[in-house]
């Protein structure tokens, strides 16, 4: 899928920075969510729900790479990945008692 945003990109979100950055497939591997790096844009829900928007199309892209090797194409649903951003609010938060405490 990383290869799948990686060429089709730029077509569907300009100048934002999308990096897939895990996927979760089913155990009938008939659904995937597929969590993804939002960068270089304010809104990343708009960045989102441009990619939701184009979601048949990334699917398309995906059948075309992994056809001959699964029986059918999972669905896919989108999601933000928070994780980097919560780290570094952690990591703030962390600073902030470490500087207080000296």
């Amino acid at each position: 899928m990383g290869m799948v945003f990686f060429e089709e990109g730029s077509y569907i979100y300009n100048d934002a920075l999308v990096t897939v950055t895990n996927v979760k497939l089913t155990p009938d591997m008939g659904q995937s969510n597929i969590y993804l790096s939002v960068y270089n844009t304010e809104d990343k829900n708009a960045v989102l729900e441009l990619v939701q928007q184009h979601t048949h199309r990334l699917r398309q892209q995906l059948a075309h790479r992994i056809k001959r090797h699964v029986r059918r194409i999972p669905t896919v649903h989108f999601y933000i990945d928070e994780t980097l951003d919560e780290m570094y609010r952690l990591n703030a938060l962390f600073d902030g008692l470490k500087n207080e405490e000296e």
